[in-house]
Formats: C-alpha cells, structure tokens, sequence
C-alpha cells in the first residue's frame, strides 16, 4: 500500500506540473526566468577570461589598496578598521585611512566572506575580492531587467538586462580581479535610480526609504554619489518647469532627502560635508525650496488670496535675506566647503590641465574620443537615440527621469573617459526601449498577418471582414493598453528585414562584447603578456620586484617611487612608500617629481630629507613596455613645477618644444635623476637586430647619454625584462 500511494502522489504530481505548465502565463513565467538565470550566469562568466588565461589575481593599482584595507577589516574587525591610522603610506605624514577612504566595496567584501565560511565553504578571502565584480555585475543586470520593467514592460527588462550583461562601458570596470569601487558602485547607483523612479511613481515614504538605503550604498562605495546627489534635484527642477509636479514627486524628494542625507553622513569620508559642501549646493536648495512651496500652498488655501498676497511678501524677503545671510556667515566662517577640482573639470574640461595636472596626469580623466564611445557601446550609439525617441512620444515620470540622466551621463562621459561608466547604463536602458519597441511592432505586424492570412484560406466568402477583424482587435488592445508604438507596414518583407536586421545587430554586438572583454579588458596591468598564440611570453617584473623588496629589504625600509606605484608597493612589497595614488597631498607628490627632474646631487638632498632608503623607477626601453616612467615624467616636471616654480621649469626638459631623450635631449633631461635611473647601464645594451646599443624600443631612437653613471645611488634589483629597476640610496659620507 505504501509504494502504490507512494506512486498515486509521483503521479498526481506530474499531473499537476504538466497541467501548470499548459497555461500561458506559467509557460512566460518559466520562460521569463530561464532567461534572467542564462543572462546572470551570462554576466559573471564573460568575466572570467583574466583568470582563465592568467590566475585569481587582482588587477591594477587601487584594487591592492582596497585588498589590503578588506585583510585589516576581516583580520582586526570593523573598529579596528574605522580608526586605522596607516603609517606605511605617505612617509613620514601617515595617512588616517578610516576617514579618508569609501568604505562600501571593503564592507561587501568582507560580508561576502563571513557568510561563505559560515556556509563551510572554503573561499580564500583573496579570491573573494577577485569574484565581487563579476557577481555583482549579475546583480546589475538583474536591477536593469528591474528598470526597465518599471519604465515600459516586461520585454523592455528582458532586454535590458542582456545587454547590461556584456556592455563592454561596465565589463572595463568589471572583469574579474577589478577589486575597485566601481565593482559594486555601478550595482549601487543603477538600484539607487531604478528605486527612486518607483519612489516617484508611488509616491510613498516607505519606497522613498528604500531608495535613500540603496544611496547610502552608494554613498558608502564611490564618490560619484554626488552625481546621484545632483542630478536627481536637477529632475525636480525639470518636472516643475514643465508642470509635472505632483505630491507623490514631493513625498518622495523629502523622504529621500531626510532619511538619505543622515545615512550618508554615517560615512567618516562624508560626515557634514552633506550639507556645508557646495557640490550639493542643490541637493539642499531643491529641499528647501520644496518645503517653502508646499508653504505657501498651505497657506494660500487657508487665508485667501489678499491675506496670502501680505504674507507672500513678508515671507519672500524674510526667505531671501536670512538665505543670503547664512550664505555669507558659511563662507566668511569657512565653514561651506568649496567645490574640488574633479568637480570644477567637469564643468571646464579645461580646468585641470590649467591649474591641477596631478588630475590631468591621470588616462581615465581625459576627454573621451568618438572611437572610445563606437568601443564601449557599439550599436548602442545608435540606438540609444531612437530611445529618446520613444520617450518622449509618451512621456511619463520615469522616462523623464531616464532622459534627464542619459543627457547628464553623455556629458560628462564625454569630458572624462572614465564615466564612460556612469553612462553605459543609460545608453543600455534607452537602447532597450528602442529595440524592444521595434521588435514588438514587428512581431505583431507578423502575427496580424499571419492571422488574416489563416482567416482568408479558412473562409474565403468573408475573407475581407476575417482580414479586417484581427487588426481591429489589436487596435483596440493597443488603445486599451495606452501602446506608444505605431504599426509597422503591413508587408512580411519589411517585418522580415527589420527582425532580421535588429538580429544581426544583437550578434554583432555579443560578438563585439565578447572580443573587447577578452582582448582589450581582461589583462591584468600587474602581468603583462608579449607575443600572440604560442609566440606568448609572460612578463612577471612587477610581481618579481615586488617579493624581491619583501625578502632583501629591512621592514621599516622607505621605497620612493611615482605615485603610481605606492599602492602594490605596500600591499606586495610590504614596505612604506613616500607617496601612493591616494594623491590627497599634491606638495608631497610634487616634491617627489621634483627629486626625479632633479640632477643626482639636488635628487640626493630631497631623498635624504624624505629618509628614502631605495628608488624605484618603472623602464619600458627594453621590453617595449610604454606605460613606464619616461612617457610619464613630463607630468612630474609640471607637477613638480606647479609647487616649485623656482626649481624646475618644463622648458628646460624640451628642446624647441620636443620632448626626447636621444642626442638631442637637452643637458637638464639627460641629467635628470629619472633618465639616470632608467639608462643606467642601458647604454651597452642591443635591444634590436641592425639597430646600436641602448636602442630604446618605446621611444623608437638610441638614447643620448650611454655612458650614465650613479655618485649618490647603487643598483640594487633589475627585474628580468628590465621594467623595474630598483636603487639604493647611500648613506651619507663618513665626515672624519
């Protein structure tokens, strides 16, 4: 009996799955689902391709700081952690780490791995920084199927979660091993958005509430919460100017900016500068400006309009004066912060490259070219405009809000290349619109066909009223439903060419994705590849130099080096740095540049007021490496010139305008500590067939001086291919 009841329930539940899954709704629902888990998995492995080819190994230069910060976070704890003082950085100032840094991505990091050991799953805690990018960029596409949802429909998520997947805008940032803020901050301002359109929709505290969680994320993770901070009053303004305004819109904005703005300043790096700051100047303003609005309609309703008009008046001078009064208390105290020089690039793209080059220094802040959008976006160049298209053919608050912040996000993607990350969302939710907006109008076109067509075969005698019949039907449907999609013509073959077309730009680009991850973004900067196919060679300087000062250098031993390089200096080398690509004190910075553009002897005196005991230079002449230290010292020279005028000029490094270090270089150049440590014994070296020695493959000439010698600094460490070259400062001379 107990088997056969056992087989009666098998059965009965067969039954009822299969009769589950003859219903239309629950096949959408399967099929639905199937499709976000393929575009989750989709997400996190294209991700993977730096660990397939090369090993778990984080990437770049920051990432190690925030590896290092998430040990002492898990290791010592979160108070620990909170209080840090940091005096391996930035000798001999230190650095306050817990008040200096956005602590969101080592939080995750560190939440992440607790649970997974509470799980009994053995994940190495480096291994879990590797793997949050890719995870939470399976997150992202999740929030973008969950946006555009909220925008038009459920086929406009569905495609806006596929292309999230693989953008090639947010993979850069993303691949596997990219243990930087912007691995969770994207996830972060994508939730923070998608929250605040269904804040706006709804109009309730309790959706207002969980968007000013997802922005104390954001806030916590990346300091383009600003951003957030300034385009969302700016929407405000917008929806009031065109007369959109509306009291779920007020609901929303206060809740958002109550309970928002205290989260935020839980952060030490924010505190108060939430509200004293002038970069959200507006994020204030629209509050205030908000409140004395619902004000004055209060009491317009209460007193009439001749009391109102007396009152209206008062108030409006009462306002403005006490406004204008606090103003000039903040700034005559100093107590309203100024606006930074990121910021004041982003309104003047000129302005850095003016009055801050350790700004203008940096690759990711400069302008970005018309071939990095075709790279990082593809089709989504083109398509995003017929996005805004059908945004405003049926405007609603949140495709208001999406055209706002897709107009703000080309703006700024265009002066700095690195928000070229703040921009791919809104290319990919525009790009949804549009393709799934096509796609629909298409495949419906098709269906009525193939409808009338069916209906003409199967009664010939009333084949005009069965052909008119279905296209009467979806008419009503498309006005009952309020479409914004007008028909397609009604030929196949049009219908055809646009399915087809639209498919082939899907897969080129997936292709295009595909191809832009492997080759251009999956290479970590830490090992570096020469050769193609089985021609390959691995270049492992970096992590050789780096073991070799952890072994045969004294603990407390002082490494200088350019900023670039301070971070994976102290997290692989274990050693203190002089500087590191923190850049927060740009005369210390400057005084670096100003031993490396100094002759040997000057370069000495900086290094022995530093207590440098060894200097590392990165040198490409050999390798063909061209991201080293000599295509990056004229930025030194005008650093170091910005802070010491009277001490290094960049004129003197010049010749008519040149830049060079062959023959004719000039003496001030070929002098330099920075040459001397690059060409030091390089001068007898063949690097090329047919070509003299000290042949410089980067620059592509024989250097001018061949004959370098040291008087103040001794060779310590050569790498194997020459891209680090590591000196040992003397000790002064014995006077007796």
């Amino acid at each position: 009996m107990s088997s056969e009841a056992h087989y009666q329930s098998g059965a009965s539940l067969v039954e009822t799955v299969r009769r589950y899954l003859t219903k239309t709704k629950s096949q959408e629902l399967l099929i639905r689902s199937t499709t976000l888990i393929s575009i989750y998995l989709l997400a996190f492995c294209i991700r993977l391709f730096s660990v397939l080819r090369y090993e778990s190994v984080i990437h770049e230069f920051d990432p190690y700081f925030n590896y290092r910060s998430t040990i002492k976070l898990v290791t010592e704890g979160f108070y620990e952690f909170w209080n840090w003082f940091d005096a391996e950085s930035w000798h001999p100032l230190g650095r306050v780490v817990g008040g200096t840094v956005y602590p969101g991505l080592m939080w995750t990091a560190a939440i992440l791995y607790k649970v997974s050991n509470f799980l009994t799953a053995c994940i190495k805690l480096r291994d879990i920084c590797v793997f949050t990018a890719p995870f939470f960029a399976g997150n992202t596409a999740m929030v973008a199927y969950l946006f555009g949802k909220e925008l038009k429909d459920t086929e406009t998520g569905l495609v806006a979660a596929a292309l999230m997947a693989i953008v090639p805008g947010y993979i850069s940032r993303s691949v596997a091993g990219s243990f930087d803020n912007e691995a969770v901050a994207i996830f972060a301002l994508t939730t923070t958005f998608y929250l605040w359109v269904c804040a706006v929709n709804r109009g309730t505290i309790a959706s207002g509430v969980f968007a000013a969680f997802a922005y104390l994320y954001m806030a916590a993770s990346w300091g383009a919460y600003v951003f957030i901070s300034n385009l969302i009053p700016l929407y405000v303004i917008i929806m009031a100017v065109i007369g959109r305004y509306s009291r779920r819109l007020y609901v929303a904005y206060t809740t958002f900016w109550v309970v928002g703005g205290i989260l935020a300043m839980q952060i030490r790096f924010i505190g108060f500068n939430h509200v004293l700051s002038n970069e959200l100047l507006s994020w204030n303003a629209i509050f205030v400006a908000l409140q004395v609005w619902e004000l004055i309609v209060f009491l317009r309703a209460k007193l009439g309009d001749r009391k109102f008009g007396q009152l209206a008046y008062l108030l409006a001078l009462g306002v403005v004066g006490t406004g204008a009064a606090a103003v000039v208390i903040l700034i005559a105290s100093g107590k309203l912060n100024p606006w930074t020089g990121r910021f004041w690039t982003l309104l003047d793209p000129t302005y850095a490259k003016k009055f801050i080059p350790i700004v203008a220094s940096v690759s990711e802040h400069q302008p970005t070219t018309w071939a990095s959008y075709i790279f990082d976006l593809h089709v989504l160049v083109f398509a995003a405009p017929a996005g805004l298209y059908f945004c405003f053919k049926k405007l609603t608050d949140g495709t208001i809000f999406l055209t706002v912040f897709a107009l703000t996000a080309i703006y700024f993607s265009g002066i700095m290349v690195r928000l070229m990350l703040v921009a791919a969302p809104a290319f990919v939710l525009l790009s949804a619109i549009s393709i799934s907006a096509t796609l629909a109008s298409a495949s419906r076109e098709l269906r009525l066909h193939a409808a009338a067509t069916e209906a003409a075969k199967s009664a010939p005698a009333a084949e005009a009223a069965a052909a008119a019949a279905p296209k009467k039907r979806a008419a009503s449907k498309r006005a009952a439903a309020g479409s914004d999609e007008e028909p397609l013509p009604s030929r196949p073959a049009a219908n055809w060419a646009v399915l087809g077309l639209t498919a082939l730009a899907m897969m080129s680009y997936a292709g295009h994705c595909i191809w832009v991850t492997s080759e251009a973004y999956s290479s970590p900067s830490i090992v570096l590849i020469s050769g193609w196919g089985p021609h390959r060679h691995v270049l492992d300087d970096f992590r050789e130099a780096y073991y070799w000062l952890r072994h045969n250098t004294k603990p407390d031993a002082k490494i200088m080096s350019w900023w670039d390089y301070g971070y994976q200096i102290t997290a692989m080398g274990n050693r203190t740095v002089i500087v590191d690509n923190n850049t927060w004190n740009n005369t210390h910075i400057a005084t670096v540049g100003r031993a490396m553009a100094s002759n040997e002897t000057e370069a000495f005196k900086i290094m022995r007021q530093l207590d440098v005991d060894y200097a590392l230079v990165i040198f490409g002449g050999m390798s063909g490496y061209s991201s080293d230290d000599i295509n990056k010292f004229l930025w030194m020279v005008r650093i170091g010139g910005g802070v010491y005028p009277d001490h290094i000029k960049e004129s003197n490094y010049l010749n008519n305008g040149d830049y060079t270090v062959s023959d004719r270089g000039t003496p001030t150049m070929l002098n330099s500590l920075m040459y001397k440590l690059s060409y030091y014994d390089f001068g007898n070296i063949m690097t090329e067939h047919n070509k003299g020695t000290g042949y410089d493959r980067v620059r592509g000439y024989e250097i001018g001086n061949k004959d370098v010698s040291l008087e103040h600094l001794d060779e310590a460490f050569t790498s194997e291919h020459w891209i680090v070259r590591i000196y040992k400062v003397k000790d002064l001379e014995n006077r007796f």
